[in-house]
């Protein structure tokens, strides 16, 4: 990063650090001249932050390590969401993923140190995702030094940030005031909806030789915390899931008799959205997070300076997650079937029965894109009079042992004065991280009764929910047939690996020369690979009830539990799940072992490796009032998948586990040791010849783009300036959509289709422009006015079927045919917003505020809602500090967004078409409503070694809501609780 520093700017950065000079040594920023500045506080740490954020020649924001002890943040998503402009995606209300302008988290860029950082996802979910986007759950706050928030690029920086970058940098021992110091911290933190306390401890240790040539910094920490998190929600099973719309046709019971009465008749309801299910989910975990960091600095001299840091944070997150549902869908249907399946529902006398719907409620809704549809906001979904209880749902309970996530870096950092013009810089880094769980395991009962009655309510609030004719809310079939039985188990693994090494040269040449100052150049190489595979242990036996658990190894769920949804009164919170241990001892008494290779699922693999090698020359430029930067950059991606493609049944033979393997003369490269799906109990044969199997078909594409980029800055005094960037970015597509395998072959006389990844899909590419004002007035205070536009080129559009061919086997006669793929393909969109930052100190008060607020207006070509962005994000914080205490209370705002995987499948309806009630529209999204939540910090100077501290967050404790085409769509609410932690630092 460039900066530029005239007299006046630096006269008055260096009034505002020296007025609230304390203890702790500035890092200097790179490329500017050393400097010695102490600082620490809230008020210094503002003052730091505001000075670099002034003298960067791209448009930045800076948080400093100061600013993160004075912030109730745990990680620094939490410490970013600050910023303005800066999203998170927030999982158990802590933050993971940042997204930046009104764009999703796979569009920003995190580097540390310069490079990027593997990073793997704690949760079962996220572990079989593919997105680009960077968790930031296993990093605490405690290990950053400052990170530079890039809203405009430059030709030096690393390739791959769509919307921004943000760097993150770690502390540097020679940086440090004393020859030996540290911190040691210990405290507790609370979680108050389980309950429960935890402890949380960090330390660090610094220490440098007398003649300020060698030093090394080692941190550790270990924290932990319980999660719970209270929902309720429309999932469900097959047929049941969601939204969706009263179909006359399907759903028998809905007749003008049975409607009497209510003044509708049944084609009133017809085409009308219904909720799916209603259902309330529980889920209990914890974060125990621990890891460290060291860093060693040799600096011998003026002209050589090397830095190596290295870091590891591992995370353990066992998590029990339990759902009771009622599938609507499946009793209006007439199904009956495992899990709301297709098998129908049965009568007195072998008919099929359908429910019906009596009661009924209905309003009008607006959708979010402007049509009018009827909704069925309450009613009684019932079976009639005289059938026998019929199913009406399920309950299940879902242990995930052995879930964790880790990541690692090692850097090696190197700067060397060649002569008084010549700079050299080189940066080698490898990172690692991981997502697994061993074992995900639940089972499944399903639920017999006469009805579901429900009512919806408003979107902040739980519905209404009672479940008729059930019997006991306990395991077991009671003699009227109502009750519970075992009908389905589920076990299966997943583990992502996550990886990169790099190196990257550059160079800088003072010129000196008219306006340009210096030359730039430098070249990078990165080789990054994904790997994802999921496994399913192999069953002893099909008999569900082999082993199974007798009735009194349940737990009911919680006493409070909903507490926090504000459900109406009588509604039905209660429901009962198995132990862990009673779903481990079921599914370890069961297991058979075979090989790693037989628990395979091939069609569910991820292999890809991306090379990246970049060069660019920037020119620094100033002259008078103006400064600046012009470069390019040129990016060359190389891309390389083994993509799973399906093998028609019987074509190849199976080996049997722990058997060589089977050679398919007709199909070289099929992998026939891995089952894919295929069960082998005990005491049947081994079944050779059955189930799709797969081959892997290799894929290899390479793109190149040209990334030109100019930023401007003109100082209109010392306290006032104006700013102008263009610049063109990419980023890169994530893996699923490059290399996910094949599915759902299907051919007709006339064509073959198959849906699928598209590895012809190029990098997202943007023209970006950004204009800002900014009147740094006083110390520790600004007001600045960003204005930004980008025009993307490459959204992905999923699930419509492009160009792309595959040559993959038809089934009917084991001929290789070109199948057409339904993928995903290229689409526009754009991002223009605006930014308004307001930070004032109050005179020479200890008193001062940071506030902030930004607009992101975003148009995608098919009309859709841009994933995951808001429009709206503001942040407001009041701030006090003294000698003795210093206290900060921060609120941060976010707007509506699209709520779903950041990594969508390339064949997902997401943005596709529906018909409801004969109008053709789009597919619903999943939609977050807004939130907004309040944290606070306090630390108490007991004296110069020892401070308390005290940090709480989401004190409102806020329900987050989602909902479907419009709020009368409740998908959603969960609750979490709020957060405490206490601590007493020690430093020396």
């Amino acid at each position: 990063m460039s900066f530029r520093k005239t007299p006046g700017a630096a006269a008055v950065s260096m009034a505002m650090l020296a007025l609230y000079a304390l203890p702790v040594a500035a890092q200097t920023a790179p490329d500017a001249p050393v400097q010695t500045v102490e600082v620490s506080g809230i008020r210094a740490s503002m003052a730091k932050s505001l000075s670099v954020k002034k003298d960067a020649t791209a448009n930045v924001e800076v948080i400093t390590a100061e600013d993160v002890g004075k912030m109730p943040d745990k990680n620094l998503a939490d410490s970013l969401q600050r910023l303005a402009g800066v999203a998170v995606r927030t999982d158990y209300d802590e933050a993971e993923k940042v997204a930046m302008r009104g764009t999703n988290p796979d569009m920003t860029l995190i580097l540390f140190n310069g490079h990027t950082v593997s990073g793997g996802d704690w949760y079962f979910a996220d572990q079989l995702s593919s997105s680009r986007s960077t968790s930031l759950s296993l990093m605490p706050s405690s290990v950053l030094n400052q990170a530079l928030v890039y809203k405009t690029s430059q030709a030096n920086i690393v390739d791959g940030g769509l919307a921004g970058t943000i760097n993150v940098t770690t502390r540097k021992p020679l940086a440090q005031k004393e020859r030996l110091g540290g911190m040691i911290s210990t405290g507790v933190a609370y979680a108050d909806l389980p309950g429960k306390a935890a402890p949380d401890m960090q330390a660090t240790v610094n220490w440098k030789n007398e003649a300020n040539t060698f030093g090394i910094i080692v941190q550790g920490f270990k924290e932990k915390r319980y999660v719970r998190r209270d929902s309720a929600s429309r999932f469900a099973y097959v047929g049941g899931s969601g939204w969706d719309q009263i179909d006359l046709a399907t759903m028998k019971g809905i007749t003008d008799e049975s409607l009497a009465g209510t003044g509708y008749k049944a084609s009133d309801l017809q085409g009308v959205r219904i909720p799916g299910s209603m259902s309330t989910e529980f889920v209990e975990s914890v974060r125990d997070r621990k890891g460290g960091m060291f860093s060693m600095q040799f600096k011998p001299n003026a002209d050589l300076d090397m830095t190596m840091t290295g870091f590891h944070s591992g995370m353990k997150a066992n998590n029990f997650g339990r759902l009771n549902a009622g599938a609507m869908f499946s009793m209006l249907r007439g199904r009956g079937g495992v899990q709301g399946g297709a098998a129908p529902t049965v009568g007195a006398n072998g008919e099929q029965v359908f429910a019906q719907i009596k009661n009924p409620v209905i309003v009008e809704e607006t959708t979010m894109y402007g049509h009018k549809l009827k909704v069925l906001k309450a009613a009684d979904i019932v079976y009639a009079n005289g059938v026998p209880p019929q199913y009406i749902g399920e309950t299940e309970g879902a242990y995930r042992d052995g879930a964790e996530a880790t990541s690692s870096f090692l850097d090696l950092d190197t700067k060397y004065r060649i002569n008084q013009d010549l700079t050299v810089k080189s940066l080698f880094s490898i990172t690692r991280g991981v997502g697994q769980t061993g074992r995900d395991q639940g089972l499944t009962y399903t639920r017999y009764g006469t009805g579901v009655s429900y009512r919806l309510g408003d979107l902040h609030d739980a519905p209404y929910v009672q479940y008729m004719g059930t019997g006991p809310n306990v395991p077991g079939r009671n003699p009227d047939g109502s009750g519970y039985v075992l009908t389905g188990r589920a076990a299966s693994g997943v583990k992502t690996t996550d990886k990169e090494h790099s190196a990257q040269f550059d160079f800088e040449y003072a010129l000196e020369k008219g306006m340009f100052q210096s030359l730039e150049a430098g070249v990078r190489y990165a080789d990054h690979r994904r790997d994802s595979a999921r496994r399913f242990p192999q069953m002893k036996t099909g008999a569900l009830a082999t082993n199974a658990p007798d009735s009194s190894n349940y737990i009911p769920f919680p006493s409070d539990f909903g507490d926090g949804l504000d459900g109406p009164a009588g509604w039905d919170n209660t429901s009962w799940t198995l132990t862990p241990e009673t779903l481990k001892n079921y599914f370890n008494a069961n297991y058979k072992p075979t090989t790693a290779d037989w628990e395979r699922r091939v069609s569910s693999e991820l292999d890809m490796r991306e090379r990246q090698t970049s060069t660019y020359l920037m020119a620094n430029m100033e002259s008078g009032k103006w400064s600046g930067n012009v470069g390019l950059r040129f990016v060359r991606t190389q891309v390389n998948a083994l993509i799973p493609s399906p093998i028609p049944v019987g074509l190849c033979e199976r080996t049997e586990p722990g058997k060589p393997a089977i050679p398919c003369a007709a199909v070289p490269g099929a992998i026939t040791t891995a089952s894919d799906g295929v069960q082998y109990y005990d005491g049947v044969p081994f079944p050779n010849r059955t189930g799709v199997m797969y081959y892997k078909t290799a894929t290899s594409k390479t793109f190149n783009d040209w990334l030109p980029s100019v930023n401007v800055l003109y100082e209109m005094n010392d306290q006032m300036q104006v700013r102008f960037a263009a610049n063109k970015t990419i980023g890169r597509q994530n893996y699923n959509i490059l290399g996910a395998g094949y599915g759902t072959p299907t051919c007709t006389d006339s064509a073959c289709t198959v849906t699928g990844p598209n590895p012809d899909l190029k990098p997202l590419n943007a023209t970006n422009f950004d204009a800002l004002w900014a009147w740094y007035f006083a110390p520790r205070s600004m007001v600045g006015v960003n204005v930004f536009y980008s025009d993307i080129d490459g959204y992905v559009k999923t699930g419509v079927a492009g160009s792309n061919r595959v040559d993959l086997f038809d089934s009917r006669d084991n001929q290789v045919k070109t199948f057409a793929v339904n993928s995903a393909s290229n689409q526009g969109a754009k991002v223009r917003g605006i930014e308004i930052q307001y930070d004032q100190a109050i005179g020479d008060t200890p008193f001062g505020f940071t506030s902030n607020v930004s607009r992101a207006k975003t148009d995608v070509d098919d009309g859709r809602p841009l994933v995951g962005a808001s429009e709206w994000a503001a942040n407001v914080g009041a701030y006090f500090e003294n000698e003795h205490v210093s206290a900060r209370l921060v609120a941060n705002y976010r707007s509506e967004y699209v709520n779903t995987s950041t990594a969508p499948p390339p064949n997902a309806n997401s943005q596709g078409l529906v018909t409801i009630n004969g109008q053709l529209m789009p597919t619903a999204p999943t939609m977050a409503a807004p939130v907004t939540t309040l944290a606070f910090n306090m630390s108490w100077y007991l004296n110069p070694k020892w401070v308390l501290t005290f940090d709480a967050t989401n004190l409102t404790n806020v329900k987050r809501a989602y909902y479907r085409y419009s709020e009368e769509e409740q998908q959603k609410l969960d609750v979490s609780g709020r957060q405490y932690y206490l601590n007493l630092k020690y430093k020396f």
